[in-house]
């Protein structure tokens, strides 16, 4: 497994597929799985299309109206933070094939934060097939 880190924006989508295809790179997996992992309650991992940054704007409109800003209980004022990244979620799992990863011409890998600026952790384990 490796790690790298991010220095992140106070909201955002940061694209990280360079970052975790060096990884993959270092490991030397030539067809198997890679697992992309942010070990943060407040930051997720999605994949969506890097070619239009439109599409970044409107996923954090989209999450901001599905979350709105509400009286939550928790003290550290970031609820919305925490809801935001359990709907994205932890981790993305993507398919290793001929030393890179199998993703779409569109898509990308990104580190979404909803609670920053903050220096956050991504852990990458790449995994070669039987």
């Amino acid at each position: 497994m490796q790690e790298f880190q991010i220095n992140t924006p106070a909201e955002g989508f940061v694209d990280i597929t360079r970052k975790v295809e060096a990884a993959l790179q270092e490991a030397g997996v030539q067809s198997g799985v890679c697992l992309i992992f942010v070990p943060h309650t407040t930051a997720g991992i999605t994949i969506n299309e890097n070619a239009d940054p439109d599409v970044v704007t409107d996923m954090l409109a989209g999450l901001d109206n599905i979350v709105p800003r509400l009286d939550y209980r928790h003290a550290e004022g970031n609820s919305p933070a925490h809801i935001k990244a359990s709907l994205l979620g932890s981790s993305v799992t993507v398919p290793v094939r001929d030393g890179r990863l199998y993703l779409g011409t569109w898509q990308g890998i990104y580190l979404c934060e909803f609670d920053g600026p903050r220096r956050r952790t991504v852990a990458v384990s790449c995994m070669e097939a039987p």
